[in-house]
């Protein structure tokens, strides 16, 4: 009989709380696309740890330029009048580059936090420019927008709901991908519409791309009825589909755009929103108001150090371009095991994607497998296996992935 003493004082997200500490995989090292266990198995990662790891691990720049930080000073709030440089030299520069002209960066620490903020700024900026009845949000069926009540609120993920209502008021949710239904919606309720919110590709749901023309008929239904349109870009944020942003992958400009993760490749937790200048422009309408919204590690010193240099080795090193050849090989190569009858399917948007296993295999199996042949992934239900590598992953690392699927759903 198990006892508390064998789950561990270590409460895991996402996981069974009685499961036994001795059976969770524990990671100490890593380099490159690879990582280690306490117990020196080595794995390609075919899942950049949880979506974030997109420079790799191990990286001196990222670890000197955090030490550097705390060296002169580790943290200090951001709460009028203070500020760094480090937070203003990241707003800067994430704004140089921002899918919106004229953006202001708000941080945050988590994508969780930054869709929470999000919400709560398209909220107030309605009601900054007169509008307080905009209140509503409305999301997407299959949609993961974290698990703060904001953005849980908004999810399309019934099984990660269960339990935790009430909800949020205010948050509607809209099958995926029917845009008539979305119009429908909004030709009956838009004047009370703050924003929509989507994710550009829908990830933690099982990696499904928009369909043609789904996100042009969002952007054209927000501006038909006023309301803003929010990118949540957490996982497509910096690089994965070959741009800085998914908005200029597919070419669709957002107001508001949350990110997270890649954004430090997960080497220090940071988040945040960028603003465009349109919905800024309200929340500067009168100067003697005050944003009463913000967390104690909002412009954090020492991760804002992190994602600046995070930030030059995905420049440096043309990350944004390999995304693309990375993509090609891999969905590639499963795209090949579809046409051999090993797999069911395969969905992919440049650099994430998922695998379907054939009818009767067991994407947990075929994970458990994979683990054992080496290989990283993520069962997102019994028949689907997500794949979101480091974008510095070799060609040989990759074509061990392939080969490694191949043998484990067969």
């Amino acid at each position: 009989m198990t006892t508390r003493s064998d789950y561990g004082p270590f409460l895991h997200p996402y996981a069974k709380p009685t499961k036994n500490k001795s059976d969770f995989i524990g990671i100490v090292r890593g380099e490159g696309a690879r990582v280690w266990d306490r117990n020196g198995a080595e794995y390609i990662d075919g899942m950049a740890s949880l979506w974030y790891a997109n420079v790799g691990y191990g990286r001196k720049e990222i670890a000197d330029a955090v030490a550097n930080q705390m060296g002169e000073i580790a943290a200090f709030h951001c709460f009028d009048p203070f500020s760094n440089d480090r937070a203003d030299q990241l707003a800067q520069r994430i704004g140089d580059f921002a899918p919106m002209p004229d953006s202001r960066i708000f941080f945050t620490s988590s994508g969780s936090e930054a869709v929470d903020s999000a919400i709560k700024l398209a909220r107030v900026a309605h009601s900054q420019a007169g509008e307080p009845e905009r209140t509503i949000i409305v999301s997407r069926g299959r949609a993961y927008h974290g698990v703060t009540y904001g953005g849980l609120s908004a999810q399309g993920l019934p099984l990660n709901q269960a339990g935790y209502g009430p909800f949020v008021e205010g948050m509607v949710n809209i099958a995926p991908d029917d845009l008539e239904a979305m119009a429908q919606f909004m030709a009956e309720n838009g004047s009370k519409v703050a924003a929509i919110l989507t994710e550009p590709v829908q990830g933690a749901g099982g990696v499904f791309p928009p369909t043609e023309g789904y996100l042009e008929g969002l952007r054209r239904l927000a501006d038909q009825h006023g309301a803003f349109l929010i990118f949540d870009e957490v996982i497509c944020g910096f690089g994965r589909l070959g741009a800085m942003w998914g908005a200029q992958h597919y070419g669709v400009t957002p107001d508001l755009v949350t990110f997270a993760k890649a954004v430090t490749s997960g080497y220090i937790p940071l988040g945040g929103v960028v603003v465009s200048g349109m919905v800024a422009s309200k929340l500067e309408s009168d100067d003697t108001w005050i944003l009463r919204h913000g967390h104690t590690y909002s412009g954090h010193p020492t991760a804002c150090a992190a994602a600046l240099a995070n930030i030059a080795i995905i420049e440096n090193e043309s990350l944004c371009q390999r995304a693309t050849q990375i993509g090609e090989r891999l969905f590639g190569g499963f795209r090949t095991l579809v046409s051999d009858g090993v797999l069911g399917d395969v969905r992919s948007a440049v650099a994430v994607g998922a695998i379907v296993m054939r009818e009767g295999v067991d994407s947990i199996a075929v994970r458990d497998s994979l683990l054992g042949a080496g290989v990283i992934t993520r069962a997102i239900n019994a028949e689907t296996l997500t794949w979101c590598p480091p974008l510095v992953i070799s060609d040989s690392e990759i074509d061990q992935i392939v080969d490694a699927v191949a043998k484990a759903a067969s």
